[in-house]
């Protein structure tokens, strides 16, 4: 009977060592690992510091934006702590003399104080007026290269309402704040307010009372739109900002058309420490474009304009840029009124204000949902769209620029005036008659550019790419041998979907049985989707790039 084999009592394998003292390897730092023994941290950190972003200058638009709010939330609670919104007169005695003694209102007082008075104010509050400028520019960038590479489908059609929610509340955001100083200038853009609330048929009057506490301009109004600007308006914004981020994450990143990347993966740099420290970095370059601007750029310097008076107008006022083409759209339109009962309807007023605001930002919201109608197309894409792929939308996006840009000069229809020496009335009817003929010859001229331009592809795939060398053959003919592009080029080239034009559903079956549901296709339906895909220039096929390849070794005449 064989004994049992002894154990040594020193053997390693049973006995227990403590590492020693600052021997210990730590995957996480003291305070990190603390959370992630109680919450969790290390795993959650894991996933989302390796998450992968693809790299791309366009994709910086939207941190442009996310970083310009930030800047506005910092400076914000600057100006906070020094400025009173109160619409009370008091006697100015500050340190501009050339109001000294002036009856103004509280908000103005504390304005000249922050610019005056408060070391530092002047350069914070012009921080904030170029951060809040630098905001509604690099979300509307930023919505139209969403909107130009096809971004919006789906799966990201709630994000893109969500953006369209972010620019609505932007304007808001940007009215609201200009209006704080309450100075002569922003005093006439509350005028105008005013009277756009007003010209609402039925209830524009009740509305005004109710949003200044009465008749205009009451003594209320700055209050309430503080209390909203500082308040409301950041709180929504943020809470869109992190659904939207949200999203962002959980929907994966977007990415352009190349060798190796497909509707299942993203190409790019991880979180961390690539991205993270570009993301970093840029955010300092915003801050610092943003400084420099403030110190070196003046404005709104309401101090040259005065405090505010219900009598005066501000001569050559313009408002900020992205309120620019609802003024410019009330500047050109005709005078249109109607007097119904004891009523008058304010046509002139309402229907630039509410009628055009509502065509842009339905039109907005509900365009994901009507491309997709359009093209019947019900798959996930993460793949962008090149604009030239699909020109009837780059079309379509092209000719609302215009249109928007021609009302945006229609609200400095007076300075043009002046400085071109040239009649107010001549240019009020230009554009009268240029925001209808403008925007249909950008929709034309887009068109057939992004149709050029799709051919222009195709034959570079056939044919490659132009040598740019002229060669004589013994014969005594000319031919220009073409170079062939890499296979990664024609793949980037050929990878866009194209949609075949939707066929109208028969109206009944054989049996005669009137045929409806939501898979039928009206005759309306199909000659939209006609419209709209009909005339892509169709990709080359495997055949034809083989028989195009075949057929360019021979040489051939240039007559």
């Amino acid at each position: 009977m064989a004994k049992p084999v002894g154990i040594a009592p020193e053997g390693d394998i049973l006995e227990t060592r403590r590492p020693a003292e600052g021997g210990a390897v730590k995957s996480l730092p003291g305070p990190a690992l603390w959370l992630d023994e109680r919450v969790g941290i290390g795993k959650l950190g894991k996933a989302g510091l390796r998450k992968v972003f693809p790299d791309h200058w366009s994709f910086l638009l939207g941190e442009i934006a996310l970083y310009s709010f930030i800047v506005l939330l910092l400076t914000g609670i600057f100006l906070t702590i020094w400025f009173k919104p109160s619409m009370a007169e008091v006697e100015y005695q500050g340190s501009y003399e050339l109001m000294r003694g002036l009856q103004m209102s509280q908000a103005f007082e504390s304005t000249l104080a922050i610019s005056f008075d408060v070391r530092g104010g002047m350069l914070v509050r012009q921080i904030h007026h170029w951060a809040a400028l630098l905001f509604m520019a690099a979300m509307t960038a930023h919505m139209l290269r969403v909107f130009f590479t096809g971004a919006f489908r789906k799966p990201r059609e709630i994000n893109w309402l969500i953006g369209v929610g972010l620019l609505s509340l932007g304007m808001i955001a940007g009215m609201t704040g200009y209006s704080l100083p309450d100075d002569l200038l922003s005093g006439t853009g509350l005028r105008f307010t005013d009277g756009a609330i007003r010209s609402i048929p039925l209830v524009g009057t009740w509305i005004e009372f109710f949003v200044f506490g009465g008749e205009y301009p009451g003594d209320m109004i700055i209050a309430r739109f503080y209390m909203a600007h500082i308040l409301l308006l950041p709180a929504i914004l943020l809470g869109l900002i992190a659904a939207h981020m949200a999203l962002l994450v959980y929907h994966k990143h977007t990415q352009f058309p190349g060798p190796g990347r497909t509707e299942n993966n993203v190409v790019g740099y991880p979180l961390f420490p690539v991205y993270m420290a570009k993301a970093g970095g840029f955010f300092f370059i915003v801050f610092g474009a943003l400084i420099l601007m403030g110190a070196t750029m003046s404005i709104n310097q309401v101090w040259l304009y005065g405090p505010y008076n219900p009598a005066q107008v501000t001569a050559g006022s313009q408002p900020d840029w992205y309120m620019g083409w609802v003024e410019g759209a009330i500047r050109i339109m005709p005078g249109w009124e109607s007097s119904w009962g004891s009523t008058t309807w304010s046509w002139n007023v309402f229907i630039p204000f509410a009628i055009l605001m509502g065509i842009l930002y339905t039109g907005l919201a509900v365009w994901p949902f009507v491309e997709a109608w359009l093209t019947g197309d019900k798959s996930h894409h993460n793949i962008l769209d090149r604009p030239r792929n699909a020109p009837t939308r780059t079309a379509l996006g092209v000719a609302g620029m215009v249109w928007y840009g021609l009302f945006w000069v229609g609200g400095g229809n007076d300075i043009i005036a002046t400085q071109f020496n040239v009649s107010l009335n001549a240019v009020t009817w230009f554009l009268r008659i240029a925001v209808f003929v403008g925007p249909v010859i950008a929709f034309i001229v887009t068109k057939r550019l992004c149709l050029s331009l799709q051919r222009a592809d195709r034959e570079r795939v056939l044919h490659g790419s132009e040598s740019g060398i002229i060669v004589r053959s013994p014969a005594g003919g000319y031919h220009e041998p073409h170079a062939p592009i890499s296979n990664d080029e024609a793949f980037t080239l050929t990878q866009h979907p194209q949609y075949a034009p939707l066929e109208e559903t028969p109206s009944h079956d054989e049996h005669g049985v009137k045929q409806s549901g939501p898979g039928s296709v009206s005759g309306l339906h199909a000659r939209l989707s006609a419209w709209f895909t009909g005339d892509d220039i169709a990709k080359p096929t495997r055949e034809e790039i083989a028989d195009s390849h075949h057929h360019d070794d021979e040489p051939k005449q240039l007559n």
